[in-house]
């Protein structure tokens, strides 16, 4: 009977391999702090992150929470093909894509205008004043500002108030599916535009003045230097943070929607996001919902791989 001999590796991997690791060792030695820093946040990843991925399987299996995640039934894609023959389906997914889109369209852009406008201010009173005002709604809790919205657009709020002095008749606005979008995008706008705003005025302070000073020498004035300068030169930072919000298009404010709608606004405020709230905890449906929810993951994940991959084909700039 011949005997089978076990491949031994060549010297040169060995040593390769001893190298990389005595280079770990001595890294993790002399950087012993930095990875004791790093290990609340690897934990915080894995066990509620990667953990939960175990029950990710739930979506194909017909759930029983007394028989758990092994001893419940098998039913592959069953809870999938309902979904996509569900009634519901075109309309959720309908309202995601448009409010996504939309958020897209207008939320995205306003940080970066007022990032512009504030970079041209020269006060920096008023400069800083602004840039507190803008802040600061950014601090207010969801529930604060869905309570407000429902005091100033209810029928006799402050807004119908105001309007009813110009002879305009009270709206129920919150009630109203043609509006619902509108204040929901705006409010967005309203909370986030100033604190958004930092990351594009860090991005421009980065930018050489030496090329603002040559631009003015050749006779460029100010809308001139941000079209060639100022833009091209937050270029990068404003695709990164494109990448990630299409990587987030079907993820929209569910907790807010949640505040803000009710069966009235069903037709234009319902989202997958919605919807999986009320059949996982309301129905208690969660081989359904869970379902609905990695068919969003998968969604999310193909388009921020797409995003990324366009970035990559057609600039310098990507995310990996």
């Amino acid at each position: 009977m011949p005997v089978v001999s076990k491949e031994q590796p060549s010297p040169k991997k060995t040593i390769d391999r001893n190298r990389f690791l005595y280079r770990v060792i001595r890294d993790a030695k002399v950087n012993k702090y930095v990875y004791l820093m790093l290990l609340p946040v690897v934990a915080y990843y894995a066990i509620f992150h990667y953990g939960p991925m175990y029950g990710v399987q739930i979506a194909f299996k017909d759930y029983v929470p007394y028989l758990g995640i092994s001893g419940s039934e098998w039913v592959g894609l069953k809870h999938f093909e309902d979904f996509f023959n569900s009634y519901y389906f075109w309309r959720i997914l309908r309202n995601t894509i448009i409010i996504s889109v939309l958020e897209l369209l207008f939320a995205f852009p306003a940080p970066i205008i007022l990032a512009l406008l504030l970079n041209e201010i020269r006060n920096n009173r008023f400069k800083r004043t602004v840039q507190t005002i803008t802040y600061l709604p950014h601090f207010i809790s969801i529930v604060v500002i869905v309570g407000i919205l429902v005091d100033f657009l209810a029928r006799d709020g402050l807004i119908n108030n105001v309007l009813s002095i110009f002879g305009v008749e009270p709206v129920a606005y919150l009630r109203e599916p043609e509006w619902f979008r509108t204040i929901f995008i705006g409010s967005g706008i309203w909370q986030s535009v100033g604190w958004g705003s930092i990351i594009y005025l860090a991005a421009m302070s980065n930018i050489d003045p030496t090329l603002y000073e040559a631009s003015r020498v050749d006779g460029a004035n100010r809308w001139k230097q941000t079209i060639h300068i100022t833009i091209p030169g937050i270029m990068p930072t404003i695709i990164i943070l494109l990448i990630l919000q299409i990587g987030n298009l079907m993820s929209v404010g569910t907790e807010k929607i949640l505040l803000m709608y009710n069966s009235n606004t069903y037709e234009t405020a319902d989202v997958i996001g919605t919807y999986v709230y009320r059949k996982g905890l309301l129905e208690s449906n969660f081989s359904f919902s869970s379902a609905i929810g990695l068919f969003n993951s998968i969604i999310n994940f193909t388009l921020l791989v797409f995003a990324n991959y366009l970035s990559k084909k057609t600039t310098e700039t990507k995310l990996w």
